[in-house]
């Protein structure tokens, strides 16, 4: 499929401190056409009938009504983590937009860290450490 015939999907960046990771961009690369909202803020007229999704990544780009009122064909919010705290469900629910998630993509991560914080401090790793360390 053209890139031209791909919908598109608004993303705050690509790379950098506070863009999508490079590969995650990549997977989304294969069925969408990447808007950065640089580019869509420099050429709204043309980007907003093109975008059709947003995704949400560590919770920007903030979805408002105001980006929601420049979106006339945007369908789907995707929201890349567990919770949707940070998104106005009924303000995007009332533009008839629908909102995903990914509840179990952190779940094993998040408990490996957990159980990893909890021997840590049973055994008293960090303190051992420092003491151990030169220079202590």
């Amino acid at each position: 499929m053209a890139e031209q015939e791909l919908p598109g999907v608004l993303v705050l960046d690509v790379g950098g401190a506070q863009g999508l990771l490079v590969e995650q961009a990549a997977l989304l690369q294969r069925h969408f056409h990447l808007i950065t909202m640089k580019e869509f803020l420099a050429n709204k007229r043309e980007l907003s009938r093109r975008i059709q999704s947003v995704f949400v990544f560590e919770g920007r780009p903030r979805i408002d009504r105001e980006l929601l009122q420049s979106l006339p064909n945007l369908r789907v919010v995707g929201n890349s983590g567990a919770g949707v705290d940070h998104l106005d469900l009924a303000l995007i629910s009332a533009f008839g937009v629908k909102v995903t998630n990914t509840p179990h993509a952190v779940a094993d991560p998040t408990a490996d860290m957990g159980m990893a914080l909890m021997l840590a401090s049973a055994r008293r790793l960090v303190e051992g450490n420092v003491w151990s360390s030169p220079g202590s």
